[in-house]
């Protein structure tokens, strides 16, 4: 896992539509980076619409949210398609960004092992190093502690 005060490490990854993005397009804002394990699971449907929902909040501090799993662009583009989903989500079909944000590795589910994406979130902020760090969060419910965490860092800037 990356560290509060480490620079978030560049990426280069297709988006649902198929455009790169890059972590560098995000500088001079606020990057909200989750790790989510699969597109359509209830879990990671939660989590992604309460995101979406939450998009004009996340905006009032300036921050963009993007998604990140090792599903491939059609599974992406298909669940932001069926949720009317309105950030980016990015395919990393790999695991190599995830590995290099520490929310990459062996799972296991049902008695079976495999490699898949750990369910992490990080705030970067607009000078591209890591100002929160949220390790095997809970779906319900983060989207929120997220913006609470924003909601204190904008409150440290006017006191």
């Amino acid at each position: 896992m990356l560290d509060v005060g480490d620079e978030a490490p560049e990426f280069e990854l297709p988006n649902q539509h198929g455009d790169i993005v890059r972590r560098s397009d995000f500088e001079g804002e606020r990057l909200v980076l989750y790790f989510y394990p699969r597109a359509n699971t209830d879990g990671c449907t939660t989590e992604a619409c309460e995101f979406n929902d939450s998009r004009s909040r996340f905006a009032d501090y300036d921050a963009s949210v993007v998604g990140i799993s090792d599903d491939p662009v059609d599974d992406i583009a298909s669940f932001a398609e069926e949720y009317d989903l309105e950030f980016d989500l990015l395919s990393d079909e790999l695991g190599e960004v995830a590995t290099l944000y520490g929310s990459y590795g062996e799972k296991q589910m049902f008695g079976n092992t495999f490699d898949g994406v750990f369910r992490n979130t990080y705030l970067v902020g607009p000078d591209g190093r890591i100002e929160a760090v949220y390790e095997g969060v809970s779906p319900e419910g983060h989207a929120e502690e997220v913006l609470e965490e924003l909601e204190e860092k904008s409150a440290e800037v006017t006191s």
